[in-house]
Parts: C-alpha cells; structure tokens; sequence
C-alpha cells in the first residue's frame, strides 16, 4: 500500500480486556464454537487506512480464526453493501492467535473518519474456551450459529445471541498525520461508561470527544476504562500500576493519560466481605500509586492528567461505602487537588457531580441509580469538567 512518509499508526479505538479466569466474578463469562461473531467498533479518530487488533492474551488455548472481515455498519448488526473487506494476518484469511498473545492485522487501506461505525466478524469454527473479554463495552454485539462472515445482516437468523460483552479485539488503528495528539482515559467504570446508555455513545471519553471535535482540536481520547478494577490490587482486571505500560504508555501515538481510580481500591473490599468489615487502604498508599503512576507517565515523556475519585457514600452495593472509604477518598482528593500533586492538571470529577448538600454522595440528576456510577448527564458534566488546553500537544 501507499503509505504517506508524514503519517504514522495510532490509536483510533481500544477496549481494554480482562480474565475470565478471575474469582471475583461479575460479568458474563463465556466461549463460543462454530458461531460467528459481529461486534461494533466505533472510531474515536481518523485516518487513511486502518489494522486490527486482536487478542488472546488470556486464553489457555490457541484461538483458531476461520475468517474476519470488517465492512462499514449500518444499524444492528446490518453493514453496508459494498463495505465488507478481509482482515488479514500476514497475508493469511485462516489464522490462529497464540494463547496468551496478541496480533496485529496487515492494512487495510481506506480512509476513515472520527465517529465512524465498523462492524468486525471473525469466524470461530471451533471452541475457543472463555474468552479474553472486555466488561461493559456498553456496544451490542452479536453471535449466530455457523460462518455467517458476509452476511449482510445477521438479524432474523436462527439462534441469533445479542452480546453485552466484547470478545477477542483491543482496538484498531489508524494510519494518522504524526504528531496527533491522543489522550488515554486509563481507569475504572467512571471511564468504561458503567451507567450511560447502551448504543448511545454516551460515555465521558466520547462526550471528551465531542468537546475536542467542536473546537477544532486534531487529537482524540480513546478509553482504556475496565469497570471494577482498581489502582493497587488486582481484579477485576489486572491493577492499575500493572496494567500501564500495555494499556497507556505502549498506545501507538499517546501524548496524554487521564487518570481515574480509587473509588474500587476503597469500595469492594467491603462489599466482597460483606457484612463483615475488610480493610481499605489507606490515603498515604492511594497517594503513593497515583504518585507512580505520574513518574512513570513521565518517564515516558508524555502529559499526566488526574481526575479526583468520584463520590460514592449511599451506593446500593452492600458494604461498598464505608466512614472510612469515604474520608480517604476526601484525603487523596485534596491531594490531587493541592500543590503536592506531581500531575500536570487535575479535572475534578467529583465536584462536578457532586451534591452540593452532601458532596460525598453523587447528585440525585446525575445518579444511574445505584449510587455509584453516572448517568448521560453525569457524564457529559465530566466532560465538560475537563480543561481542553490540558490535552493540547
């Protein structure tokens, strides 16, 4: 292919993934033989062709792939006629993924744009064990029985299975000018979009987006949130401190990471021993990872953006919201916000949904309902919380 010597690969998509092989247990764990499976991937940002990135990284068997095949959606699990190209791997249509890697698909050639909607179907003719899944992709995927690859739309067929799960993909990559400034949204749930609308692009990095969008800004924010997972301990989802380099710092063409964790470090130790008491850790040991996690941001040369850990006192999760989980967030977050703080710029997320009345639980018209997670409002006040000149390159 032509490739333009002033573009490089960079990040237009990501979900980052997590193991079906955890004990904590609270999302759909499953496999899949002989079905295909369709999945919708929404770009964050453009360019002139784009790779695929697949995963098995948490397999314990090498992942057969019959076929993939990426075509422009329509809606459901619709594509557009004409749209639907092969995904190949190192030239091959029928590939298999090595258990406990990732790979990266040959170009495929074609301009995209930022809000482009694809549709990626792999073929698995076979059984591939649980997957390597992401949690709450808040994007409707489907699987059918039998190779279904260039099915113009998957709806109607017998055994149709709508998935609330994403199986199997980290992201796709853009062939972009150099120098496109991308942010990563690195967290927890309040990132993922736990709690906005399903289908609805609804969640804080896409509402980022549309911010950036209207100002004429050329960069993007893709979203590395993972709900449950926590800065210092693993599960769900490997912690924070672990994760980084793979899920941040390696991102073709970051130059920022926006920072939210803490509120699972404080929170489920309590509802996993609930009802009985489990210790929390404390401010100074949050303080000490945000702190790593910044020295390690920069080390890599790029910006590091905080955000102060969202309010979370009358969830409806059973022992989630302590007394003292409650203070320690209080304590980390006049951290992030004070002169001590070796970030770069903060966005106080938690003010910025929080009750006034009672600053420590979320405010009643930005509230999902359990007390823990925003809804569409919740997250577009997020957005709006971030400074724009903190992103710029």
């Amino acid at each position: 292919m032509t490739t333009d010597p002033k573009a490089s690969w960079t990040a237009a998509f990501r979900s980052a993934v997590v193991s079906p092989h955890e004990d904590i247990d609270l999302f759909e764990l499953r496999g899949f033989a002989g079905q295909t499976v369709r999945q919708i991937l929404r770009l964050d940002g453009g360019g002139e062709a784009v790779r695929v990135r697949l995963t098995n990284r948490y397999g314990k068997e090498p992942l057969h792939i019959g076929g993939a095949r990426l075509a422009r959606r329509t809606e459901g699990s619709g594509i557009a006629s004409g749209s639907d190209v092969p995904v190949r791997f190192g030239g091959a249509e029928d590939f298999t993924v090595p258990d406990g890697e990732e790979i990266v698909s040959d170009p495929i050639e074609g301009a995209v744009a930022a809000g482009d909607e694809l549709a990626l179907s792999l073929w698995l003719p076979e059984d591939t064990g649980l997957s390597t899944y992401s949690a709450v992709p808040l994007r409707t995927g489907y699987a059918v029985p039998g190779n279904a690859l260039t099915a113009p739309t998957l709806d109607g067929i017998e055994g149709i299975e709508e998935l609330a799960t994403r199986h199997f993909i980290t992201g796709i990559d853009v062939l972009a000018p150099r120098a496109t400034p991308v942010a990563v949204a690195f967290g927890d749930s309040w990132f993922e979009g736990t709690g906005t609308t399903p289908d609805t692009d609804h969640r804080f990095p896409d509402l980022l987006n549309e911010r950036l969008r209207a100002v004429g800004h050329t960069g993007w924010v893709v979203n590395q949130g993972i709900s449950a997972n926590r800065l210092l301990t693993d599960e769900i989802g490997q912690h924070g401190l672990a994760r980084l380099d793979r899920d941040a710092l390696d991102v073709p063409g970051v130059t920022h990471v926006l920072v939210h964790f803490g509120l699972n470090d404080l929170g489920i130790p309590g509802q996993e021993a609930y009802p009985q008491a489990a210790p929390i850790p404390p401010a100074e040991d949050l303080i000490a990872g945000f702190t790593a996690l910044a020295d390690r941001i920069h080390a890599a040369g790029l910006t590091a953006v905080a955000t102060t850990v969202g309010p979370f006192k009358d969830t409806i999760f059973e022992g989630y919201s302590t007394p003292e989980g409650v203070a320690v967030a209080r304590q980390v977050n006049d951290w992030i916000r004070g002169a001590d703080s070796p970030y770069d710029a903060y966005a106080d997320l938690a003010a910025a949904v929080a009750d006034p009345a009672d600053p420590d639980r979320i405010h009643d018209d930005y509230d999902s309902g359990d007390g823990l997670h925003v809804n569409d409002a919740g997250a577009r006040a997020l957005a709006d919380a971030v400074d724009l000149a903190a992103l710029k390159a």
